[in-house]
C-alpha cells in the first residue's frame, strides 16, 4: 500500500443530545498525524456524525478508539433515535482519498473491524466494498432488526451472527457495521410544514430500492419540528445532487409542500461542489471552505476539550 496514502473514516455515533459525551468520544480520536476535519451533533435524529482524515494507520486507530469510547459512554438500552442503529458506533466508513483503492480501503475496514472486537467485545459486520457476504452489502440490511432485533436474533439466527466476535451483540454497545465505500453525501430537505405522511411518500418515490433514483438511500422524519426527507447520496456521479433536489421539489408540489430549507451533514468532495445551483443555495450557513473535503484537509478543525 501507498506510504502516502490518505484515507477518510466518517464514523457515525448514536448521541446526538450529550454534547459532554460527544467531545469525549471525538477527544479519544486525537493521534498524530489525524486532521479532525468536521463533527457535528443532530438531536433531531439523536446521532452525531464525525470526520477525520490522515494516514492510513493513523486514521484506523483514531477510529477504533472512537468506536471504544463510544461503547464505554452509551448505552443503547436507556436511549433511542429517529435514525436507524445496531450500535453505539453505529457505522464506520473508510473511503479513500487518494493513492488507494476502493479494495486496498476494504483490506485497511476488515482490519479495522478485527481490532474493534479484540480491544473493545464490540462484534462487527463488514458492509458495501468491505462485506464478506452478498446480503450484506447494503447497510439497510445489515441494520434489520436495529439494536434491539440483534440482541434477540444474533445468537439464535445463524444468518444474523457478525463477521466479527459474537455471536451475541454486546449488551449496551450493541454491533458496528465497518465499511469501505466512495464519497456519500448526506443531505436533508425540510419541507414547510409537519406532514410527515407526505415526507415518507416522497422519500419512498426517490429512493433506489423503491426504483427511485439510483444510488440514493431516503427516509421521511419529523425532525426539529418539520418534516424532513433525509437523504444519503452513495453516487453523485451518476446521480447528480442537482437532480435529487429537482425530483424531491418534483414530488413535494404534488403533496402540496414546498422545500424550506437544506442541510449537509458532514463534508461534499470538490467534485460535487456547485456554488450556482439550488442544492447548495439552500443550504443554511454553507461554506466552502468549511465544508468541501479537498479544502477542510488544509486547515483542519482544532481537537475539542474535554
Amino acid at each position: 500500500m501507498n506510504p502516502d496514502a490518505i484515507i477518510e473514516c466518517v464514523p457515525n455515533f448514536s448521541e446526538g443530545n450529550d454534547e459532554g459525551v460527544v467531545r469525549q468520544i471525538v477527544a479519544a480520536m486525537r493521534g498524530d498525524q489525524v486532521k479532525l476535519l468536521d463533527w457535528s451533533l443532530d438531536q433531531a435524529h439523536n446521532r452525531s456524525v464525525v470526520t477525520i482524515a490522515g494516514p492510513v494507520q493513523a486514521v484506523v486507530e483514531a477510529a477504533v478508539r472512537g468506536v471504544g469510547k463510544a461503547a464505554q459512554l452509551i448505552d443503547l438500552t436507556k436511549q433511542s433515535g429517529v435514525h436507524p442503529r445496531i450500535g453505539a458506533a453505529d457505522v464506520v466508513p473508510f473511503v479513500p482519498v487518494s493513492g488507494l483503492s476502493l479494495g486496498e480501503c476494504a483490506m485497511v475496514a476488515r482490519n479495522a473491524g478485527l481490532e474493534i472486537w479484540r480491544r473493545y467485545g464490540v462484534p462487527v459486520y463488514f458492509y458495501e466494498g468491505a462485506a464478506m457476504r452478498p446480503d450484506r452489502m447494503r447497510l439497510e440490511d445489515v441494520r434489520r432488526g436495529q439494536f434491539e432485533g440483534l440482541l434477540e436474533s444474533a445468537h439464535k439466527d445463524v444468518t444474523r451472527r457478525p463477521d466479527v466476535g459474537g455471536p451475541e451483540v454486546h449488551p449496551t454497545a450493541g454491533a458496528s457495521a465497518v465499511g469501505a465505500r466512495s464519497f456519500l453525501i448526506a443531505y436533508n430537505l425540510y419541507l414547510d410544514g409537519t406532514d410527515i405522511a407526505a415526507a415518507r411518500a416522497i422519500a419512498r418515490d426517490v429512493r433506489a430500492s423503491n426504483g427511485g433514483m439510483f444510488g440514493v438511500k431516503a427516509i421521511g422524519v419529523l425532525a426539529n419540528g418539520r418534516a424532513q426527507v433525509s437523504m444519503n447520496v452513495t453516487n453523485y456521479k451518476m446521480t447528480s445532487m442537482p437532480q435529487v433536489y429537482a425530483m424531491v421539489e418534483k414530488l413535494a408540489k404534488k403533496h402540496g409542500a414546498r422545500i424550506a430549507e437544506a442541510e449537509l451533514i458532514g463534508l461534499i468532495p470538490e467534485e460535487a461542489f456547485e456554488p450556482e445551483s439550488e442544492w447548495v443555495r439552500q443550504i443554511s450557513g454553507f461554506i466552502p471552505e468549511e465544508k468541501v473535503l479537498e479544502r477542510k484537509l488544509h486547515h483542519p478543525m482544532d481537537w475539542p476539550a474535554v
